[in-house]
């Protein structure tokens, strides 16, 4: 029920007129600052679960189990619904089946599906996609693979840089008519494309990007683009600050003197340190 309620949450997201930008999460204590501050929802991309998981560049190397267990980590730490780069499904189309299912039991409110071939190709230094029909057949097994009707499944394609606006329109058509929730797109690169897009779809739009031009929500939402991502920058300002301290530390400076850390307030309010004291004090017997 729980996780029906964040499911439903996400689905008001796509349907009503409105575009919002999605909070980038990757980890326990991301997800509840990101909930903390107010966002709607959260974004778990492929490329961040890569580095918070493995340290790896996002080269598919990720494999579905340590994605589920990271997502399983958030949905048990905060309700804030999370949409979930799901790259492509890990295989071929009954992999995808499978992906959907544990991404499911995992407590995601959603996720993608995309039809970029992955891992690459032998050989190709550029991203290829798989054949329009193959797209369709691992929709079409997302949705099969669905056990909650809640749960938003959304078609992505990257067509628009790699193989033209035609190919990316013909492409986002099929996946709409195979009933998936949404449709989720990348490299757009201006308006006239976007609108284009709008104009040939009838499904809610996930941006995944976008030029400067194209950053007004009132804009985006008249395209009936609905969530417009913001890249990941809460993991790379992490990055930073880790290296920073560690440098500072190897350097002889004072844990005293570090500057920018997170107060105690802050992190007693990341790890939800009253509500624990209060269970202490029930279960436990420990005085407050």
């Amino acid at each position: 029920m729980a996780f029906r309620k964040r499911r439903e949450a996400l689905r008001t997201i796509l349907t009503r007129s409105a575009c919002i930008r999605p909070g980038s999460v990757y980890d326990a204590t991301s997800i509840r600052i990101a909930e903390d501050l107010g966002f709607e929802l959260g974004m778990f991309g492929g490329s961040v679960a890569s580095l918070a998981v493995l340290g790896d560049p996002d080269i598919a190397l990720i494999t579905l189990t340590e994605l589920c267990e990271q997502m399983r980590r958030m949905s048990r730490a905060a309700p804030l619904p999370v949409l979930v780069d799901a790259d492509h499904g890990y295989g071929n189309a009954l992999n995808v089946r499978r992906t959907v299912q544990e991404l499911e039991a995992a407590g995601a409110a959603g996720l993608t599906i995309e039809d970029t071939l992955l891992p690459p190709a032998f050989g190709e230094t550029k991203a290829q996609l798989i054949p329009l029909e193959e797209g369709v057949g691992k929709m079409k097994a997302a949705l099969d693979g669905r056990g909650d009707p809640s749960l938003a499944i959304i078609g992505r394609t990257g067509a628009v840089s790699m193989t033209g606006l035609e190919d990316a329109i013909a492409r986002a058509k099929a996946y709409e008519a195979t009933g998936v929730d949404a449709l989720f797109f990348t490299g757009i690169k201006n308006r006239a494309e976007l609108e284009a897009i709008s104009a040939a779809t009838k499904l809610p739009i996930v941006l995944g990007g976008a030029p400067e031009e194209m950053t007004a929500l009132d804009y985006l939402a008249n395209q009936r683009v609905r969530v417009a991502l913001q890249g990941h920058a809460p993991f790379a300002a992490a990055t930073q600050a880790v290296y920073e301290t560690l440098k500072a530390l190897r350097e002889g400076a004072s844990p005293k003197s570090l500057k920018g850390l997170a107060s105690a307030e802050l992190t007693g309010r990341a790890m939800r340190e009253a509500d624990v004291k209060a269970r202490s004090s029930e279960f436990l017997g420990l005085k407050k």
